[in-house]
């Protein structure tokens, strides 16, 4: 894999997976030393000039008119360590090297005045395998300066890491990875922990992850389809080009992708429930919020959102609201009902499949009958499923108060947006793996009927993971093997349509 050249604009969310999840190394672009080093430039002399300049010689949040007094740099270090207030569980490490790199690809934007230096160590740290140790809540999205400055601190050989699979002080980690410690120039500190970039970095993840989710998503769909004989005639492009929603139309056309076959089997009825011929409706908008969910990541991982911002074509320091994540926070409150929209319809396809027998389908899908419970209990659990990510899919970006003597008095909530989502995410997948098994059953149950190749193969994933039902026994294992597959990225039934994996704008 080609290391990831950064020059300061470009970066996709694809680079982000890449980085995080896959060590691709990062590399430094030639105009990248001169852009920082012209920005340096100007917020030196701004400082020299007299100016207040946020964070460098004032005080921050409340402390805006408190001017600092004697060694700059010694006040870096300060502002870590008084603003290292993160607590909880430490973000995983491939969060950790999002993150990372999102800062980084902000930074090589050129406008938060950071010595060169300092930049060049964070992305030595990164390709080295260093990674602070982050704990998880503190942030509100006015920036994500308290989780950030786990970043900061391990530059200077402070906090903790993880390195090489070890849990160590950061200074230790520094010295095995042959790296030393970083000084800190005026402002260099918050230049380093005051942005979103846990939101960005982290928000990358998930939407790569949406768009895995969706996919698999797709394929139960597509042999629910099957399995329950479902009228195909709802995926007529036609049907699809009379309403002019492109997301719907992708849907549509990897639905109807998925089940061509020479000769489409007689549909049973006239019209199937809404979870199965909505499903390029119910697909597509999640379609969209994918797309509108990366393009605002993408916004964030190109940008130059310091506060305060070195102009450097005008030769001016100003200061700025550009860290703020608004419209990020929005865009993932949308993806996350987008994903419970799904997931929901999952939930009574599932229903639908495993109910008292529909379109000739046995009662509770069991082989035998009588007694047998089939897949009736899991009923319960998809229920309980659905009802947590129908909590997560509570917006929460309103969800704030004013703190720092009122002088931060609005917030995003932005990282809390982007979390919920990923826990959405895992739950999702849990609802697709009980559809998957489902739909199986069902197609087993249809004698003689003739899949799809690419339904075929989707079957044929599913029975190489857990076998038929052909007498009652724990269900809940089986799920939770083929939920594991679908989480692992081991779940290959074929190529997804190409559609839905291009980047949405």
């Amino acid at each position: 894999m080609s290391a990831l050249v950064l020059t300061g604009a470009g970066v996709s969310v694809d680079d982000v997976a890449a980085v995080a999840r896959h060590a691709r190394k990062v590399e430094i672009g030639a105009e990248i030393i001169g852009r920082l080093e012209k920005a340096r430039k100007i917020l030196d002399q701004a400082a020299a000039s007299g100016q207040h300049i946020y964070g460098l010689n004032t005080g921050l949040g409340a402390n805006l008119g408190t001017s600092v007094e004697g060694d700059a740099s010694a006040f870096q270090r300060q502002l870590l360590e008084g603003r290292s207030g993160a607590v909880g569980e430490a973000l995983p490490v491939e969060a950790v090297r999002a993150t990372m790199l999102a800062r980084l690809t902000m930074l090589s934007a050129g406008g938060s005045g950071l010595s060169p230096a300092v930049f060049v160590a964070l992305v030595d740290v990164l390709n080295a395998g260093v990674h602070p140790v982050m704990p998880s809540l503190g942030s509100i999205g006015a920036g994500d300066l308290v989780l950030m400055t786990a970043i900061a601190r391990l530059l200077i050989g402070e906090g903790e890491a993880d390195y090489q699979g070890r849990r160590m002080p950061a200074a230790k980690a520094l010295m095995m990875a042959r790296l030393a410690p970083t000084s800190l120039a005026p402002k260099d500190g918050l230049s380093l922990v005051n942005a979103s970039a846990v939101s960005a970095g982290c928000g990358a993840l998930v939407v790569t992850d949406a768009l895995s989710a969706l996919m698999q998503q797709q394929h139960a769909g597509a042999l629910t389809m099957e399995g329950f004989g479902a009228n195909r005639t709802i995926l007529d492009p036609r049907l699809h080009m009379a309403r002019p929603a492109a997301g719907q139309q992708e849907a549509a056309k990897a639905l109807h992708d998925l089940l061509a076959r020479d000769e489409a089997p007689t549909p049973i009825t006239i019209q199937d429930p809404l979870s199965i011929r909505c499903m390029p409706s119910i697909h597509g908008a999640l379609i969209e919020a994918i797309g509108q969910a990366g393009q605002a990541v993408e916004i964030e991982l190109n940008a130059a959102a310091d506060n305060p911002l070195v102009l450097g074509d005008d030769g001016l320091v100003l200061s700025t609201g550009n860290f703020h994540t608004a419209s990020l926070a929005l865009a993932f409150e949308a993806l996350g009902l987008a994903i419970a929209q799904c997931a929901a319809a999952s939930a009574a396809r599932f229903i639908q499949l495993t109910g008292p027998g529909r379109n000739g389908l046995p009662k509770y899908l069991s082989p035998v009958g009588g007694a047998s419970a089939g897949f009736v209990p899991l009923q319960k659990t998809v229920t309980s499923i659905l009802a947590a990510i129908r909590h997560k899919a509570n917006p929460v970006m309103l969800d704030f108060l004013p703190v720092s003597e009122g002088v931060e008095d609005h917030a995003t909530q932005t990282p809390l947006a982007v979390s919920k989502c990923a826990g959405m995410l895992v739950l999702w997948r849990r609802l697709i793996a009980f559809e998957l098994m489902a739909a199986a059953q069902a197609v087993d149950l249809r004698e003689g009927l003739a899949l799809a190749p690419r339904t075929s193969a989707v079957h044929a994933a599913i029975r190489a993971l857990v076998p038929s039902l052909s007498q009652d026994r724990p269900l809940g294992i089986d799920a939770e093997t083929l939920h594991a597959a679908l989480a692992s990225g081991r779940w290959q039934p074929g190529s997804a349509p190409a559609d839905l994996v291009e980047e949405q704008a």
